[in-house]
């Protein structure tokens, strides 16, 4: 038997490493894994790149980690919102790289990379700015640029609820980019709400399958980050 819940927060992410490629899941505050955030700044690793939907707010999450001057890239598609206020500071000074992605490319390129694809055509950003530097092929009659397949080194992810095998269940619209990062990613981490013994997930709901897991942690209260910013908090 597999068991792959592990202790802490701390413990599942003991063993990233600096320069790794990390994909952070969530749609802003929807399905963002704080917790998990906040323990790989307790951690250290740096000069990492992260993959996202969004910056985060305020100074708390994916924004306290760029704050800690973690990051040195970041792919992404939405990299300023009404609270983002970090991040916007880290690329006009040149502390932080940015490859900005349409969210549909984002979301397709993870999904590649999770599914073994290098590389697909789109009509997606075709000229514009975001094309520069891309190969350029026309399909009936139509233009459409190569965008390449992502791969991480580590994925982030929040559930609802896993079992020790790893299959996981989301909160609705939470799931957003948790399926396809749990598959682009080496080692996939989960933290959920409730880790139940194997078998207790009816398999016909499981949404990521434990194969594409590595790492779940049972996080029963989780904070919610519109709250912690609301209240000026900050990390750490």
């Amino acid at each position: 038997m597999i068991n792959k819940q592990v202790s802490s927060a701390a413990e599942a992410v003991r063993d990233v490493f600096d320069g790794a490629t990390i994909m952070v899941g969530g749609f802003g505050e929807a399905g963002s894994p704080i917790e998990l955030i906040h323990a790989l700044i307790d951690q250290g690793a740096k000069d990492l790149t992260i993959v996202s939907n969004n910056t985060g707010s305020g100074e708390v999450g994916l924004a306290a980690l760029l704050k800690a001057e973690r990051v040195s890239k970041v792919i992404c598609s939405f990299p300023r919102t009404a609270n983002s206020t970090v991040f916007p500071e880290l690329y006009r000074s040149g502390k932080t790289e940015l490859e900005l992605v349409p969210q549909g490319t984002l979301a397709e390129r993870i999904r590649a990379g999770g599914a073994g694809i290098p590389g697909f055509y789109t009509p997606a950003a075709v000229g514009t700015p975001l094309a520069e530097g891309k190969e350029s092929r026309e399909f009936d009659g139509k233009q459409y640029i190569l965008e390449r397949g992502l791969k991480a080194d580590f994925a982030l992810i929040k559930g609802r609820i896993a079992d020790t095998h790893g299959n996981v269940i989301y909160n609705r619209t939470a799931r957003n980019f948790g399926p396809p990062m749990a598959m682009a990613a080496k080692v996939s981490i989960v933290q959920a709400i409730e880790v139940v013994e194997a078998g207790s997930i009816d398999p016909e709901i499981v949404v990521t399958p434990g194969i594409f897991v590595n790492r779940v942690v049972q996080v029963a209260d989780p904070v919610h980050e519109s709250e912690l910013v609301a209240a000026g908090e900050t990390y750490p």
